[in-house]
């Protein structure tokens, strides 16, 4: 049982040195709309004490490049030192962010204008193919990448729950062809080993690392994720007002904040509608659900009759190949992402109806394992067999623990450059704010 060779671009600097520039740009061009589109005032302000103020994010993630790709790949002297501790993720609360002396929008646009300048300077002559490990496949500009785009969708997440009209529109998603044959709504994952992880991707993160062999029993698994039609029988059944289908945290949960339906949910004149990104309108049955926390995907799953797949039975479903026995980097094979395979990058602001891309199934038959909404599963968020923290203890490690779970698959909220077989995303159990739906699986 063996993962996917490294992909193309892996050993050759000059490819990888454009493959990293493009990171950058797009990452860039995102975060520019998602802080453009909005005035001073919106940009300064708490949305929810659940988020940090746009312009922390904004003045982060300058800052963050500065401290890898300037003082850590380049070795130069800090630009501005004393912001340090402002945008130290760890030091400070969203919470009490906003009280702050933050730097001002226009500073903040122009010290992380100036930062990315000096590092595209960096990227132009930096030793990406067997340089030190940090430069090493240009991993360290990947990563700058990949966390522009996790704080991109951040500040999405900020937007959906900021107040007043919507100052973000995009294109519909595909649907299912009208003559499509209608799909199974379950698959069979056969039982026997797969490689979980990888050692070979160039970009992937020290918790997807390193790969290593899983034996799952055979088991069943929705072929899409749980649509809002399935969840909305589930709330008219009184889902929220049994207590047996509950885990004890997630009941106190519903009683504490008297939840009766995903966030953002609201019953008027007899019909359920919701907001999103500024706009009232109905729950489209046919869309997976998002918005709901682990509790309530468990407790959905329990009165199914069903329960959540563990991580390793969601990526060995979403990767491995059973005829070539090799786990693949996605669903449908070795190539990166493309529009008619995944709902990613902010393409659209909703996800995409159970049953869209068909070209990005997996070879089990499951279909949006990727991109439309990250998928809670059963596990923990653990170590890997042989882990080891890289480049910093911070990003995975303090996170360990039965207090966080793992979710999987990423969506339409996230970029492809942060989204792959292995990506592990990880919160905890009460977080409904995020873009987060599920679906459930059932042993034979």
């Amino acid at each position: 049982m063996t993962e996917s060779p490294a992909p193309p671009h892996a050993g050759d600097a000059e490819a990888l040195r454009e493959r990293a520039l493009a990171a950058l740009l797009t990452a860039r061009r995102r975060t520019a709309l998602l802080t453009g589109c909005v005035d001073d005032h919106e940009l300064t302000a708490q949305h929810s004490p659940l988020m940090s103020p746009l312009v922390w994010d904004l003045a982060h993630i300058g800052n963050q490049e500065e401290l890898w790709l300037l003082r850590g790949v380049a070795g130069r002297e800090a630009m501005r030192p004393e912001i340090d501790g402002l945008y130290d993720a760890f030091e400070h609360p969203r919470a009490t962010r906003p009280s702050l002396p933050l730097l001002a929008p226009d500073e903040a646009r122009s010290y992380a204008s100036e930062v990315r300048g000096r590092a595209l300077d960096v990227l132009e002559s930096a030793p990406l193919g067997d340089g030190p490990a940090l430069v090493r496949s240009g991993f360290a500009f990947g990563m700058i990448a990949q966390h522009e785009q996790q704080h991109d969708e951040t500040m999405l997440i900020t937007h959906q729950l900021r107040s007043g009209p919507a100052a973000l529109t995009a294109p519909e998603p595909p649907r299912p062809a009208d003559d499509a044959p209608a799909l199974p709504t379950e698959v069979l994952v056969p039982g026997g080993p797969f490689t979980m992880g990888t050692s070979a991707e160039p970009w992937a993160l020290d918790n997807e690392r390193p790969a290593h062999r899983r034996d799952v029993p055979g088991f069943v698994l929705d072929t899409a994720p749980v649509t809002c039609g399935a969840y909305r029988a589930f709330i008219e059944d009184g889902g929220y007002r049994e207590r047996r289908w509950w885990a004890p945290a997630g009941w106190a949960m519903v009683r504490e904040h008297d939840l009766a339906a995903p966030l953002f949910w609201h019953r008027e004149a007899g019909q359920w509608l919701r907001r999103r990104f500024g706009v009232t309108e109905p729950v489209p049955d046919d869309e997976p659900v998002v918005h709901v926390s682990w509790y309530e995907a468990d407790a959905y799953a329990r009165w199914a009759g069903r329960r959540l797949p563990t991580e390793a039975e969601w990526e060995k479903a979403a990767r491995h190949d059973p005829v070539s026995g090799r786990s693949r980097r996605y669903p449908w094979g070795d190539e990166d992402p493309t529009p008619d395979r995944a709902n990613l990058g902010q393409r659209h602001l909703r996800p995409a109806p159970a049953g869209a891309y068909p070209a990005g199934r997996a070879p089990c038959g499951a279909g949006q394992l990727i991109g439309d909404v990250w998928e809670w599963t059963a596990s923990d968020f653990l170590p890997y067999p042989g882990f080891t923290p890289f480049p910093y203890r911070e990003y995975s490690e303090v996170f360990f623990g039965p207090e966080h779970k793992v979710l999987r698959g990423g969506s339409f909220a996230v970029d492809a450059v942060a989204c792959r077989g292995t990506f592990r995303n990880w919160d905890l159990p009460v977080r409904r704010q995020i873009f987060a739906g599920f679906r459930t699986a059932r042993d034979l």
